[in-house]
């Protein structure tokens, strides 16, 4: 049948309209979970760590979990109309520089949630700042219990504190490993301070001797005219709070000077850098570090492979896991809120006040083990594990 001229405009207005139905049903327009117009929403995940200059294997470790996290969370984060991607500042482990990274990160509205830093000395005064923005940061490494008794609302961490395993390392020390007398050394930074503290304190309460408390800097090489005062000391061990970075050094100095005793220190030595540093005088050396070994955690073995099959050249380093964690809390808060406010919100004010809200309110099994946060913004896992340099690597303790 042939139509004439307005039936057939008629028709296809009708065809059109049909068709503009259709597309907006598929857009999942209408739900919330995408962004203006129906389309996906760019944000960022952002690091905060040490990439070229301080701890830089740990720092980079960060940036591999946080890429991890966004990879596996591909398919929930489209589904929710974002387009994440990990966008990382370098802080190089100094203080004045993680402020000047957390204010770009604080004026970048593409900023869904910070995961960093690693150090303590810089996530204090970097915290400030994304407070003001209304900005969340989950710290992954940070220890000092000083980050979360500012009373932001904004701060949490996935690694539980210097309060927590300073003593661990005291009680280990006299109790498990015999050790009666020790000299206590710092990099006076806050996180070997808050370190050294709390061990001199657990130590001396278990019945153990402080032979001397020696200050160093964080970026100290020469140990030398410490190492000629220590030795004429004779400790049974020397508790060292830093970074491995100037810890190898140390351990290498001192048994080349003759020092029999182990280094002792926390997770900022626990990484295999550590032993490349320190060559044949880190066999013996201990090492407490946060959480349980990977293959002691249920997701341990699956988390594993995933990493070594995205990083296959790539050592897992201490923080990794905690990263990972870390990361994926913030992607899941903002998962939730994209849902609910719909995910153009996560660019504004009220959405990253809701992404804190989100993030307050974890309670998930991440590969770490339990992820859930306290009043303060601190991890409810507290588990410590004491690690030894055995063959030239780090391996848990064993009575």
């Amino acid at each position: 049948m042939i139509m004439g001229k307005g039936k057939r405009l008629l028709a296809l207005v009708a065809i059109l309209a049909a068709v503009a139905m259709v597309a907006a049903g598929c857009s999942g327009g209408g739900g919330g979970s995408t962004g203006a117009g129906g389309g996906t929403v760019s944000v960022k995940l952002a690091v905060g760590a040490p990439i070229t200059q301080g701890a830089t294997a740990l720092g980079q470790g960060m940036e591999r979990g946080a890429k991890l996290a966004i990879m596996d969370n591909a398919e929930a984060l489209k589904a929710a109309g974002i387009s994440m991607e990990e966008f990382t500042g370098d802080d190089q482990g100094d203080p004045k520089t993680a402020v000047n990274v957390a204010n770009q990160f604080a004026s970048d509205p593409q900023v869904v949630g910070v995961m960093g830093h690693l150090n303590s000395g810089c996530s204090i005064p970097a915290s400030k700042v994304y407070n003001k923005a209304n900005l969340v940061m989950v710290s992954p490494a940070s220890t000092n219990p000083a980050l979360t008794e500012q009373s932001l609302n904004n701060v949490f961490r996935t690694c539980t504190i210097d309060s927590v395993q300073a003593p661990f390392a005291a009680d280990a020390a006299t109790k498990d490993l015999g050790f009666k007398t020790a000299v206590v050394i710092d990099d006076s930074t806050p996180y070997g301070e808050g370190l050294a503290t709390n061990f001199v304190s657990q130590f001396e309460s278990d019945g153990g001797k402080i032979l001397s408390k020696e200050k160093t800097t964080d970026k100290d090489t020469d140990f030398n005219a410490l190492v000629t005062k220590i030795k004429s000391m004779n400790p049974d061990v020397i508790y060292y709070g830093g970074m491995y970075m100037s810890g190898g050094l140390l351990s290498k100095q001192s048994k080349e000077a003759g020092l029999k005793a182990p280094i002792l220190g926390a997770d900022g030595l626990y990484d295999p850098q550590y032993v490349k540093l320190a060559g044949a005088s880190a066999e013996g050396d201990y090492a407490t570090s946060v959480g349980l070994p990977l293959s002691e955690l249920p997701k341990g073995a699956e988390w594993e492979a995933a990493y070594k099959k995205a990083f296959p050249n790539d050592e897992i380093a201490a923080y990794d896991t905690y990263s990972y964690d870390a990361a994926n809390v913030i992607i899941q808060a903002a998962i939730k809120v994209a849902k609910e406010k719909g995910a153009s919100s996560l660019t504004t004010v009220e959405g990253k006040k809701a992404v804190i809200a989100a993030v307050a309110a974890t309670d998930m099994e991440g590969v770490t083990g339990k992820v859930k946060f306290d009043s303060k913004g601190d991890t409810e896992n507290k588990a410590i594990t004491l690690y030894v340099v055995k063959n030239g690597a780090w391996e848990p303790w064993k009575k």
